[in-house]
């Protein structure tokens, strides 16, 4: 269970840009909806009303709505939080609330009442400003407020939302995260090339890039695939990004296979296996 808490008054965090295109985020809220629907339908214990947090929404309300219109096709209940640190864009937001979509001032200490949970927390374009040092706290704090079982979706994203990479965390027992996945997202407008996923890493791995890291050696495997497939590239970008995504599996990384991720240009690393 989640226990109540007493909400700091003062957010923890700071303002990003804040800027950011219409459908910049859909991408993202498409691949939540093909890797776990389930999630947003629960009803079970806590979550029969808990929420979807926004968090760092921008100077608009705009990604929030967006986000709203999706999730409610598959959960018309669903309570839908944005949060964001500046109080000039929590007030440009307010008069698109009501008694399902709510916007309130708050930060990685997120702003919740008594008796409020999280299932599913959308943290894009936020950790990148900061230092790597402050990752690991900003996920211990947002840990508190998700129900064992919540996910949450963190990572950076091109300016239009072309491409992304994104950790998915898993909220444990424990109270804990467990890093679920590494998951790179394109819709091959801007082609397909593995180096541009390497610019918009989260921040737990944008700095070690280098030999001997992990995900150095993830993103060289990836290239030689890459090369090895591009044959493949005669048939569409779609082809070649698929083939890739095989032969690395193939190259013994445990890549997610369906066909449902990579036709669609989602290639998801399975982290602990």
């Amino acid at each position: 269970m989640i226990r109540s808490r007493f909400v700091s008054k003062k957010p923890e965090g700071q303002p990003t840009r804040g800027k950011t295109a219409s459908n910049r985020l859909r991408r993202v809220d498409n691949f939540i909806l093909l890797y776990e629907p389930s999630l947003l339908m629960r009803t079970d214990g806590g979550f029969a009303d808990s929420l979807f947090v926004d968090l760092g929404y921008g100077f608009d309300a705009r990604t929030t709505l967006e986000s709203a219109s999706r999730f409610r096709r598959l959960n018309p209940s669903l309570k839908i939080l944005g949060v964001e640190i500046d109080a000039e864009r929590v007030a440009a937001a307010l008069p698109y609330s009501d008694e399902k979509t709510l916007f309130r001032l708050g930060g990685f200490n997120l702003p919740l009442k008594e008796g409020e949970t999280v299932r599913l927390i959308r943290a894009f374009n936020v950790l990148r400003q900061y230092e790597e040092k402050d990752f690991a706290p900003a996920y211990e704090r947002l840990a508190q407020y998700v129900l064992p079982g919540g996910l949450m979706i963190e990572g950076t994203s091109d300016p239009f939302g072309r491409i992304w990479s994104a950790n998915i965390a898993r909220r444990i027992d424990d109270g804990s995260w467990r890093m679920e996945a590494l998951v790179f997202s394109t819709n091959f407008r801007a082609g397909f090339d593995v180096d541009e996923f390497q610019t918009i890493l989260p921040k737990n791995y944008i700095h070690h890039m280098e030999p001997g890291e992990r995900i150095y050696d993830f993103f060289e495997a990836w290239k030689r695939a890459a090369a090895e497939t591009i044959s493949a590239k005669v048939y569409g970008l779609r082809q070649w990004f698929e083939a890739s995504a095989q032969a690395l599996a193939q190259n013994g990384y445990s890549i997610n296979l369906h066909k449902r991720f990579i036709s669609k240009g989602w290639l998801i690393w399975e982290l602990g296996k």
